[in-house]
């Protein structure tokens, strides 16, 4: 593909440019560039005249650590950050929630800060609390008050005078759909009225927003979409909830793009993409099984692990469920009533990783289990990572971390409704008003967005030691 000439012309020269990151949680490439995009005029006019590709996540592909590692181009083992949840320390049930204070790394805006430069940031995961920026900031869907979510705090009064109540997330999780597609219009409405008023009336050279609203449409009603889904539901009222979204999400591109003028480049990423949920593999059964943990009494009801009565003294490994599973060893000097020794603790893992490879589907089926140490991902492994990172089939099933199941496999998640998994690929749009180039990126990388744009704000400062470069490089642009 040869297009480094036209390419060249938009992350060349761009004096006075600013740059607008619309992040899409959980877009997946093949409903935003492929199903839908007829019925999207404005995304499609973005990538019929812009630079437009599927963008790899990291692993593991959830919200936090995405986005965290999009915006300061450095992945979970440096940031130390492996999902929403992590271990405390060695305890076998204490557990702390990833916040914006997590993050050690300098994001995009901290670089911009050091120029004298200005960000408006909305609803980056994770950004509660509020942390002060050369600019303003109103924090993510993490918030879990809504008494201090906005830096300046003076910006929570305007923002509250034009919008009412600010809306973070929605309940996704609930069968009660109607008042959940009601509540993701309010939220997403909300969103964008502050995004333009904060375009029209704030100083930035550098705007980022993070939309939940998707991945929370996905979640909830996957199944009444993909005709290809296990409990797929076909002729329900709600088999056009996605696409009628999508087709809303396009009408607000439309609003912002009436605001920019010819100096401000769209970026369009999403930290993963979206795909059908196949179930759950229900990681504390099979364990028990397999004698690696032992239980005192069993639960007769589907039970959290920490609420279990688990016998530690006979106990070599257990697992937390969620997107992938993350697996702990129970190690001689670690924690508390160790039982693997030391000496033995590599061939342990190889043990592990060789047997959880091999677990076969439901109905006997090769599944592509990927079990992997994380110093196997990441060349750096802060904070408290997992002993094995264990994702089932592709990430086509999610792991059941309760016990109490009478099967080793579920049809559903065992932790409420929920109709679809995470996948690798996100999306990738960048659009320059004075350019009309039309030519697909590939080889991308979540990585690759925040060196690319402090590239396109020309500045003289970077990511320090990135993973990612400057989207140029990475399609062989000279």
């Amino acid at each position: 593909m040869v297009i480094s000439k036209l390419k060249s012309r938009l992350i060349g020269k761009n004096e006075g440019k600013k740059v607008i990151l619309l992040g899409l949680d959980s877009a997946p490439p093949e409903l935003l560039f492929e199903e839908f995009i007829d019925d999207l005029p404005n995304f499609k006019m973005l990538v019929e005249k812009g630079i437009s590709g599927r963008l790899r996540t990291i692993e593991p592909p959830i919200t936090i650590p995405a986005w965290a590692s999009m915006v300061t181009s450095k992945n979970p083992g440096q940031l130390g950050m492996y999902g929403f949840r992590h271990r405390k320390g060695n305890s076998y049930t204490d557990f702390w929630i990833a916040n914006s204070r997590s993050i050690k790394e300098k994001t995009i805006w901290d670089i911009l800060a050091e120029e004298g430069r200005k960000s408006t940031v909305i609803g980056v995961p994770p950004s509660y609390p509020p942390k002060e920026i050369s600019g303003n900031l109103i924090s993510c869907f993490i918030t879990p008050t809504t008494d201090n979510y906005t830096y300046p705090p003076s910006l929570k009064s305007e923002i509250e005078e034009l919008v009412g109540q600010y809306t973070f997330d929605v309940v996704f999780r609930t069968e009660e759909r109607d008042t959940l597609l009601k509540g993701l219009y309010d939220m997403t409405e909300k969103r964008f009225e502050v995004i333009k008023y904060l375009m029209k009336n704030k100083e930035w050279d550098f705007l980022m927003a993070v939309e939940i609203g998707l991945d929370r449409l996905h979640h909830a009603f996957w199944k009444f979409y993909d005709k290809k889904h296990h409990l797929y539901e076909p002729g329900s009222k709600y088999e056009n909830a996605i696409k009628d979204y999508y087709k809303y999400l396009d009408k607000k591109l439309g609003e912002i793009l009436d605001i920019i003028d010819d100096d401000t480049i769209i970026v369009v990423a999403s930290d993963h993409g979206t795909k059908r949920m196949k179930g759950s593999f229900c990681i504390n059964e099979w364990l028990i099984e397999k004698g690696y943990l032992v239980l005192n009494t069993r639960p007769v009801e589907p039970t959290a692990l920490d609420k279990c009565d688990v016998d530690w003294s006979r106990t070599t490994a257990w697992a937390w469920g969620g997107y992938y599973s993350r697996i702990f060893v129970n190690l001689k000097g670690r924690e508390s009533e160790g039982t693997v020794d030391a000496d033995d603790y590599e061939s342990f893992l190889d043990e592990l990783k060789s047997v959880l490879r091999e677990i076969p589907g439901p109905d006997g089926e090769v599944l592509k289990n990927k079990i992997v140490r994380p110093e196997e991902l990441y060349s750096t492994t802060l904070g408290d990572a997992p002993d094995l990172m264990a994702s089932f089939d592709d990430y086509y099933y999610r792991a059941a971390g309760t016990l109490g199941h009478s099967s080793m496999f579920l049809a559903e998640n065992d932790t409420g409704p929920d109709d679809s998994m995470h996948s690798m690929n996100g999306v990738l749009i960048i659009y320059d008003p004075q350019q009309d180039l039309g030519v697909e990126a590939s080889g991308a990388s979540i990585l690759d967005v925040a060196p690319t744009v402090l590239h396109l704000l020309k500045s003289k400062k970077a990511i320090e030691n990135p993973n990612g470069k400057v989207i140029k490089e990475v399609l062989n642009d000279e």
